[in-house]
């Protein structure tokens, strides 16, 4: 067993002696390791290094996280629920932090691993579409009446004016010469300009509602039991006060893919509408009771919105040479703008069709 991550552990509040320590998963952004305790009825654990490259603030994060999870656990206890299992349970350190901060200057976390629970990679049917839409739905109806705001510890995310702003910047910068042969991309994103600022003025002007929103929808964020029915909303870290159309938008850009982010195939690459029904019906059978109307109305074009920023930040770091995505060839974040836009037309295509759908189903 790793000495370092040993002492790590026990410096949390764990409920029984360590006996064993292994990576989970590869991670993209955080370390993540399952923490195994003696004592068949113990709990295990997950710890995680979080990366203080990308978030600035982790005290504020974490302060943001349990919140949150303390607002959920209240609600699931008056409705009868099991809060050990419906809802992430954050551990303090010896000395009643929310994190250690070690020698190196790393902040580790630790939870509670939710024992029994499923996770999935990708969205294989209509049925787990819709289970992932309930379970975001539900995650912002227990938020809904959340007090008070969430610290922004990642200024700019998903506003589309801050992004514009690095867009045009890096145009005008064209480091390593690549803007000349962009002619036709650099019109994808300016051709559209207009529109997805007209949206987010609703959101600044506070015509849209300002909520709690997850920011990181995927379906490998939601935990549920073997028969398939959602248990939890993990993974918080970009949990923020923003508008619910970016997780719900979010949600549809990575299910309804028919091809890969970075399909060099583009005939691969469509938006299944019949993914997206499932998963707007999973998620309007909990959200329409506190989403406005005005919200209900954008809520298709949100998957519009959040597509044309990705293919904007996958251009915008091919222009500036590559500096924020992780590259495998010289033309990766060129390829994946170009499928992104692939997506993005699909859904420009379909739009009239999911907006219809989405009124039938909030007048059910």
């Amino acid at each position: 067993m790793n000495t370092k991550l040993l002492e790590i552990a026990q410096c949390f509040q764990l409920s029984d002696k360590v006996a064993k320590i292994k990576a989970l998963g590869e991670g993209f952004i955080n370390d993540t390791y399952i923490v195994q305790t003696h004592g068949d009825t113990s709990d295990n654990y997950i710890m995680q290094r979080k990366n203080k490259n990308v978030f600035k603030d982790i005290p504020a994060m974490m302060d943001n996280i349990q919140r949150v999870c303390q607002h959920i656990k209240e609600k699931v206890i008056v409705s009868g629920g099991d809060p050990m299992h419906e809802v992430m349970t954050l551990i303090e350190t010896k000395d009643q932090n929310l994190y250690y901060k070690d020698s190196d200057g790393e902040f580790w976390t630790v939870c509670i691993f939710i024992s029994g629970s499923v996770s999935y990679q990708a969205i294989d049917s209509p049925e787990l579409a819709f289970s992932g839409g309930k379970a975001i739905g539900k995650f912002q109806c227990m938020t809904s009446d959340f007090s008070g705001h969430l610290s922004d510890i990642l200024p700019g995310f998903h506003n589309i004016r801050f992004r514009l702003k690095q867009w045009d910047e890096v145009l005008r910068r064209d480091p390593v010469g690549r803007k000349k042969e962009l002619t036709n991309e650099i019109n994808w994103i300016e051709g559209r300009r207009d529109e997805m600022l007209k949206f987010w003025s609703l959101v600044e002007d506070g015509i849209i509602p300002t909520r709690i929103t997850h920011n990181d929808t995927k379906i490998s964020n939601i935990l549920f039991d073997e028969k398939g029915e959602a248990l939890c909303v993990i993974d918080l870290d970009t949990v923020l006060s923003s508008t619910v159309l970016n997780d719900f938008g979010d949600a549809v850009r990575s299910y309804t893919n028919t091809g890969l982010e970075d399909d060099t195939d583009l005939k691969n690459v469509s938006m299944d509408m019949t993914i997206f029904k499932a998963y707007a019906e999973g998620y309007l059978s909990e959200a329409k009771s506190f989403l406005i109307p005005l919200e209900l109305e954008y809520l298709a074009f949100s998957a519009l919105y959040i597509t044309y920023e990705q293919v904007l930040r996958f251009l915008m770091d091919y222009i500036d040479g590559d500096n924020y995505y992780k590259i495998k060839y010289e033309s990766h974040n060129l390829i994946r703008c170009r499928a992104q836009y692939k997506l993005l037309t699909s859904i420009e295509e379909q739009m009239e069709e999911m907006n219809s759908y989405v009124e039938s189903i909030f007048n059910l």
